[in-house]
């Protein structure tokens, strides 16, 4: 369950499947993950298994969303993490330049992962989704992180 101080603070909500009785206030990320990116399907199945889902009610201007998952992008390449679907992410952004765009994150039950969703400014397309492994590259094996 998601924190209410910070959901109210940020304006954040959290989404989960609707009983019988109610409408869901949100569209249906998982439906949405289709093959956009190689993330999709595991951003999917972790849904599937429980993982939290915020998306932001608030759209951004492109610069700032594709600005921010670019330097995303160059940071995880340098310091060694495994990320799905973050370079074609950059490339999807990238042909939706001058438009609103929306974000959200998935984390999956065990926070192992952290996937970031990409819609449209209405939140009713789904552009792109990128994920991230929760994991300390210092710790891999035969890893060295590059200057």
């Amino acid at each position: 369950m998601p924190n209410p101080v910070a959901t109210f603070a940020f304006g954040l909500y959290s989404h989960r499947m609707a009983t019988e009785d109610e409408q869901a206030s949100q569209p249906d990320i998982s439906a949405m993950l289709e093959d956009q990116t190689s993330a999709c399907a595991p951003a999917r199945d972790a849904i599937a298994a429980g993982a939290e889902v915020m998306i932001f009610p608030r759209a951004s201007p492109h610069w700032m969303v594709a600005g921010i998952t670019y330097k995303r992008l160059r940071h995880s390449s340098r310091i060694g993490l495994t990320t799905l679907g973050l370079d074609e992410t950059v490339e999807i952004l990238y042909r939706h330049r001058d438009k609103q765009l929306r974000t959200g994150i998935i984390t999956a039950a065990d926070r192992s992962w952290f996937y970031t969703v990409y819609l449209d400014a209405a939140g009713t397309e789904l552009l792109a989704c990128s994920g991230v492994k929760n994991e300390d590259p210092r710790k891999r094996p035969g890893r060295q992180l590059q200057p």
